[in-house]
C-alpha cells in the first residue's frame, strides 16, 4: 500500500510538473469588437432538469477588456457569476484576474500576477509560471475564436487547438479538437457553425465542453454545452447579440 501510494503521488508531481511546464504558444489573432450575446439555457443537475438564461458581455477598448457572464436560473435567481479583466499582448487576450460566484457558494478568484510572473489561487497554494497565452476559463473560447477569426481556413475536421487554462484551484492543459460543420437553431434561426470538443484530461473528471462557433456571425459562439462525468450538463443555445 506505501509503495502504490509512493507510485500515485510520483504520478501527481509529474503531472503538475507537466503542465507548470507549458509551452507559451503565439498564434495570429483577430479579436472580436465589443458585443452582448444572450442564451438560453437548458440543464440537468443532480437529476433535476433546469432552465434559465444567461448574459455574456464582451468589452474590448484599447489594450484592455472585460469579460462577464452570468447565468440565472428560473425560480432560483443568479447562480453562477464569471468576471475576467486584463489586457491584450502579444499572445492575445491576458487575463488578471479571474472570478468567479456560484450559488450559495463563497466566491474564489484566480490572479494571473503579471509582475511575478506567476498564477495563483483564493483555493489552492499551486502556483504556475507565466510564459505568454495562459487563460482562464471564460477567455479560453474568446482566445480561440480570436484565432479562427484570424485564420478560418486552418479550422477544418480534425485540427487541435492546445490552450493552458487556469481554473479555480490549478491549471491544466485544454485541448480543442474541431468536429466538423453543423447546423444550428438560434433565435434568428438556422446557422452553419463549426463544432469542437475539449475532452477532460485523461483520468480527470473535469467537464466536457463542446462549442459551436458560427463564421457568418464573427465566430462568435451559439451553442455550448458543459457536462460533467455523471451525465450532468448545462445546454446554452444563442438568442440574441448585439453590437457595443
Amino acid at each position: 500500500m506505501r509503495f502504490t501510494s509512493a507510485i500515485v503521488a510520483g504520478l501527481f508531481v509529474a503531472q503538475a510538473a507537466l503542465a507548470a511546464d507549458h509551452a507559451a504558444i503565439k498564434r495570429p489573432l483577430n479579436l472580436p469588437a465589443s458585443v452582448d450575446l444572450s442564451y438560453k439555457i437548458d440543464a440537468r443537475q443532480r437529476g433535476f432538469g433546469l432552465s434559465g438564461e444567461a448574459q455574456v458581455s464582451w468589452r474590448l477598448s484599447g489594450d484592455k477588456y472585460v469579460l462577464t457572464e452570468t447565468t440565472r436560473a428560473f425560480l432560483l435567481g443568479r447562480i453562477l457569476e464569471h468576471r475576467s479583466e486584463g489586457a491584450i499582448d502579444a499572445f492575445g487576450i491576458a487575463p488578471h484576474t479571474f472570478y468567479e460566484k456560484r450559488f450559495r457558494k463563497d466566491p474564489w478568484t484566480t490572479t494571473f500576477d503579471r509582475k511575478s510572473g506567476t498564477i495563483t489561487f483564493t483555493e489552492s497554494k499551486e502556483q504556475y509560471p507565466l510564459k505568454g497565452g495562459e487563460q482562464d476559463r471564460s477567455t479560453a473560447t474568446w482566445q480561440l475564436l480570436s484565432v479562427a477569426r484570424a485564420t478560418p481556413e486552418k479550422f477544418t475536421p480534425g485540427s487541435e487547438w492546445n490552450f493552458f487554462v487556469a481554473g479555480r484551484r490549478d491549471a491544466e492543459p485544454w485541448v480543442f479538437k474541431v468536429v466538423g460543420q453543423e447546423s444550428v437553431r438560434i433565435g434568428t434561426g438556422d446557422v452553419l457553425a463549426v463544432h469542437l470538443t475539449k475532452a477532460p484530461p485523461a483520468d480527470s473528471k473535469d467537464q466536457t465542453v463542446d462549442l459551436w462557433l458560427a463564421p457568418s456571425m464573427d465566430w462568435l459562439p451559439v451553442r455550448l454545452r458543459f457536462t460533467d462525468d455523471n451525465g450532468d450538463f448545462v445546454d446554452q443555445v444563442l438568442v440574441k447579440s448585439t453590437r457595443r
